[in-house]
């Protein structure tokens, strides 16, 4: 079998797989796939929101029907293009189309297709040939948009074959444990009770990745707060910023706070964090999150104004600015991105990082830190971002420490850059 297949049927080689053993396919739940990937492909709504809406649906469905529906879905909006050059169908599906493309997954995954009107008619070795063809292809293999191919070959040149491939892979399930109310060696005796087991990882001293996919959402220890879902790379973040017990520290793009609360955690709930950001649904579950961890020194303001960063210029012993990016280092858990960003897209993305390295920049006093951080893989997003803020007069005062480059063809997780700046004394 070569790289290729491996890749592919990997990919969703949990549920799928053992459906494959032991199960037939059951309409209800094909059905209730097609139906999630009109409304991702056709409806243009994020993956994982349709998916948890989907997955409501029928409350007989146990953990390995909605498995398969949700790693099935996710496989296909993963390889889409892929498989719609080997179905001869293109956008938008219709109905039809979708069921194309379902066949076309089953096929590849060796899963029998049953003798339904949807699914007749399926050329099962015209689809095995066609495969073997375009899998000699990049853009098809990968299954990528043919301006991402070249831009993400542009930038990161024979590095850009290791690393889409890599993350075209499903990502590890990795729980952060909140050390202010559990160790780890307590999460995964926890964990080990439910038959759910864990292994540490190195260099990421809080992480805990699980063996094998379950839902750790209905544990005991997730409900009071012992840990959160954070991939490894993510957790680097927090690392680098190294915030201290009593210091004020600023998250200024902080969302729902997984990172927040990390840095909450790592200061022992002493000092202070601002959580800032534009969207309050976001800083409301922020504070929902906060109660359950046990975190009581994160306070949240609503960017509504630019009154609100200039109260705070100056201020901050460290600020993290976790910026808007392309997300193209975590395609693994959310694979819709590719066929979501665009040219256009980025180039107004990497306006904002430079407007916000500009303008948040200024909430660091003298002496203190900034980190700057993308969830993206492409040098224009981070270091040359860096390098064009230091040269810039709202850079002046700062000089870069150091930064990194995690790469998920070499780490196994998410891609992600950060780099530590420090602002001279006054």
């Amino acid at each position: 079998m070569s790289k290729v297949i491996k890749t592919i049927h990997c990919d969703c080689n949990t549920f799928a797989d053992q459906f494959n053993r032991q199960m037939k396919l059951h309409r209800n739940l094909v059905f209730a796939t097609i139906d999630s990937l009109h409304m991702i492909f056709n409806e243009k709504k994020p993956a994982d929101k349709v998916l948890k809406k989907t997955l409501k649906r029928d409350k007989r469905w146990g953990v390995r029907d909605r498995g398969f529906i949700a790693e099935t879905t996710y496989d296909i909006v993963r390889w889409k293009r892929l498989y719609a050059e080997i179905a001869e169908v293109k956008e938008p599906f219709d109905r039809p189309n979708l069921f194309r493309l379902f066949s076309v997954w089953a096929t590849l995954k060796g899963i029998k297709l049953p003798d339904w009107k949807q699914l007749e008619d399926t050329p099962v070795r015209r689809i095995k040939g066609k495969f073997d063809e375009l899998s000699k292809i990049r853009k098809f293999r990968e299954s990528i948009p043919d301006w991402l191919d070249e831009l993400g070959e542009k930038e990161l040149d024979e590095k850009w074959d290791r690393e889409i491939n890599a993350l075209n892979q499903l990502a590890d399930v990795v729980l952060r444990v909140n050390p202010l109310k559990a160790t780890l060696k307590e999460v995964q005796n926890e964990l080990s009770d439910l038959g759910i087991e864990t292994e540490s990882i190195k260099g990421v001293p809080h992480a805990l990745k699980l063996k094998e996919r379950a839902n750790v959402f209905t544990s005991e220890a997730f409900k009071k707060g012992w840990f959160e879902v954070q991939d490894a790379s993510s957790q680097l973040v927090a690392q680098m910023l190294d915030p201290k017990p009593g210091m004020r520290v600023i998250d200024a793009c902080a969302g729902a706070g997984g990172k927040s609360l990390h840095i909450a955690s790592l200061m022992e709930n002493k000092g202070q964090v601002i959580a800032l950001d534009i969207y309050e649904n976001k800083l409301i579950e922020l504070k929902r999150r906060a109660k359950r961890n046990g975190i009581h020194n994160i306070e949240t303001r609503l960017i509504d104004s630019t009154k609100v960063i200039k109260k705070l210029i100056e201020k901050g012993d460290k600020v993290l600015i976790d910026a808007p990016c392309s997300g193209l280092g975590v395609l693994k858990r959310n694979p819709d991105t590719k066929w979501k960003t665009s040219p256009d897209f980025l180039e107004k993305v990497k306006k904002t990082q430079a407007e916000l390295l500009d303008s948040y920049s200024r909430m660091v006093k003298p002496g203190g830190q900034l980190v700057y951080a993308t969830c993206s893989i492409l040098p224009s997003e981070n270091d040359k971002q860096v390098k064009a803020f230091l040269k810039r007069d709202s850079g002046r005062g700062f000089s870069l420490l150091k930064d990194k480059k995690v790469w998920a063809s070499e780490s196994g997780f998410d891609g992600f850059y950060m780099a530590l700046l420090e602002k001279e004394k006054a």
